[in-house]
């Protein structure tokens, strides 16, 4: 579990230290060294921080003082607290996020915060990211943690092809969605994917005769990212699989080999 000592952190806009239960301390600015490096000058910026159950309580606090709930405004909060926490360890970052996720439910703030830390992400391996997808139970909490958490880990080889095989192969239909969204990652550049034919439609022949709606649409989903990047290869499994997909999946993943739009008609009315 985190350190539970009662540091304080400098909040920049009230100018003041924040410590244990919201008490104010006088202001202690950050503490700017100058170390020399050979030729050049750089600032190294020490932070000090409040234990990381203060934090995420001080981050709830503001998502439910929003006078409107909405992602942009959650968003909006998450990077504040980011650009705060750029210093911070991983291991600090990573309680701050299990705080968020266990104590209050604030799952996508969770994962991002994770996510644009980059010593923080670097840790997430199978264990990690297993127990930080504990929970998954709507094609939200699904997308969320697959499109920002497990999808890039498995990109950039923090988790094996046989993690997301296992999730293909549950019982459990949250997860089974998390396998397919997991490969728009390899597909989409946004994402720093760049085209894995071979990864993806493994995944999806795992899962081409599940017939429940969310695993459905998560293949469809990721046929059609992998449009882009290798169209012949879509054909090919459409072509081996025509008997065994879903109606859904064969009209949306056809339509944007024809049309590049998933359903041409209604996105062009």
């Amino acid at each position: 579990m985190a350190n539970r000592r009662a540091l304080r952190v400098f909040h920049p806009h009230w100018g003041c230290l924040l410590g244990e239960g919201g008490r104010t301390a006088p202001a202690k600015r950050l503490n700017t060294t100058v170390r020399q490096i050979p030729g050049r000058q750089v600032k190294k910026r020490e932070l000090d921080l409040s234990s990381p159950r203060e934090v995420a309580s001080k981050i709830d606090a503001e998502i439910r003082a929003l006078p409107v709930q909405n992602t942009p405004g959650t968003r909006a909060i998450r990077r504040k607290y980011s650009r705060q926490l750029r210093e911070a360890g991983p291991e600090y970052v990573l309680a701050v996020a299990r705080e968020l996720l266990e104590r209050y439910g604030h799952r996508s703030v969770a994962y991002e915060l994770i996510r644009h830390h980059g010593g923080a992400f670097e840790r997430v391996g199978e264990a990690e990211l297993e127990a930080l997808g504990e929970g998954i139970n709507s094609w939200w909490s699904v997308d969320s943690f697959a499109r920002t958490l497990a999808g890039p880990a498995w990109l950039r080889g923090q988790v094996t092809d046989g993690l997301i095989h296992r999730w293909a192969g549950s019982e459990d239909v949250w997860w089974r969605r998390a396998a397919l969204v997991s490969t728009v990652a390899l597909n989409v550049r946004s994402h720093g994917g760049y085209g894995d034919a071979s990864r993806t439609l493994a995944v999806c022949r795992l899962l081409v005769a599940d017939r429940e709606d969310m695993v459905v649409k998560a293949l469809s989903w990721a046929l059609r990212e992998l449009v882009v990047h290798d169209p012949d290869a879509v054909r090919a499994f459409l072509e081996e699989n025509e008997g065994v997909l879903a109606a859904r999946v064969k009209r949306e993943v056809r339509n944007k080999l024809r049309t590049g739009l998933k359903n041409p008609k209604r996105e062009r009315g």
